[in-house]
C-alpha cells in the first residue's frame, strides 16, 4: 500500500487535511479515486490508514498499531560534507538503513561551502527515503556546523570517531561492548581524512577513535559502513538479550 508521510497537524480526529500538493500526488500521479486507501504517517510514530472520500481534501483515518521497528537505537552520524551532491545519496541510504540524525559537518579539508537552501532539499530526500523503507521516524537533518564547533557542543552517550589508519579498534567490536540503549555518534571524516588536529580535538572532547576495516573507504561510503556496523552490533546485542 502507498505511503505517504503527513504533517501531526494534518490530523484533527478521525479525519486527515490533505495539502494541494498531496491531493494532486494522490489522485493524479497515483491515480487513487474515493473510496480507495493509503498508509498515512507522521514521521514521529504514528501511523494510519487513510481512505479517501468524495472531498478531494480529505480523507478518513484509523491508526495501525506501532511495530517493533518504530523502536530504533539513537544513532547520530556527524558527516564531513564530502563534495559534489555525494550528501544527497548519504541522506537517502543512511535513512533507508535506520539513521536518527544526520548532522554534516565542515572539517577543515571540507572542499566547498554547503548552499543554506540543501537542507531543505536534504529533508525532502529524508522524507521519501522513509516512505520508500517503510520507516516510521523520520530522521532529523541538522544544519551544517563547523566540525570543531561540533565538538563544543554538549554530545550525549557514546562517541566514536572513524579513523582511516592507525591501529584503533574495529567500530563493530566496540558497539558490541556498549549499551544499546545509549545514544551514540558516529564521525566520519571528509576525501582525504581528518587532520592530526581534528583527531586530537576529538578525543579531547571524549571521542574514541574507531577503524572501518583495512581498506580506505570513501566519504561517501564511510557513513553506511559505519552505520551498518553499529545496527549490526546492536542487533547481535538484542539476540544474545533474548
Amino acid at each position: 500500500m502507498q505511503r505517504l508521510m503527513v504533517e501531526p497537524d494534518q490530523v484533527v480526529a478521525d479525519q486527515l487535511c490533505l495539502t494541494s500538493n498531496q491531493q494532486h500526488y494522490l489522485y493524479r500521479v497515483l491515480r487513487l479515486g474515493a473510496g480507495q486507501q493509503f498508509v498515512a504517517l507522521d514521521g514521529q510514530g504514528q501511523q494510519w490508514i487513510a481512505t479517501l472520500t468524495a472531498k478531494s481534501d480529505a480523507a478518513t483515518i484509523a491508526p495501525l498499531p506501532l511495530s517493533a521497528s518504530a523502536i530504533q537505537a539513537p544513532i547520530t552520524l556527524a558527516i564531513a560534507l564530502p563534495k559534489g551532491s555525494g550528501f544527497d545519496d548519504v541522506v537517502r541510504q543512511t535513512t533507508e538503513l535506520g539513521v536518527s540524525t544526520l548532522q554534516p559537518v565542515i572539517s577543515d579539508r571540507t572542499l566547498h561551502q554547503p548552499n543554506p537552501k540543501k537542507l531543505e532539499r536534504w529533508q525532502r530526500i529524508a522524507a521519501e527515503a522513509t516512505e520508500q523503507s517503510e520507516r516510521l521516524l523520520l530522521p532529523q537533518i541538522l544544519p551544517p556546523v563547523p566540525w570543531r564547533d561540533y565538538l563544543k557542543q554538549t554530545i550525549e552517550g557514546n562517541r566514536w570517531l572513524c579513523v582511516a589508519r592507525g591501529d584503533a579498534p574495529h567500530l563493530l567490536a566496540v558497539a558490541q561492548a556498549s549499551d544499546p540503549a545509549i545514544p551514540a555518534v558516529v564521525a566520519t571524516g571528509p576525501e582525504g581524512g581528518w587532520t592530526e588536529a581534528e583527531v586530537a580535538g576529538a578525543i579531547a572532547a571524549g571521542f574514541q577513535p574507531v577503524s572501518l576495516g583495512p581498506h580506505i573507504l570513501r566519504a561517501v561510503t564511510a557513513p553506511l559502513a559505519a552505520l551498518t556496523l553499529v545496527m549490526a552490533a546492536y542487533a547481535l546485542n538484542e539476540v544474545k538479550d533474548i
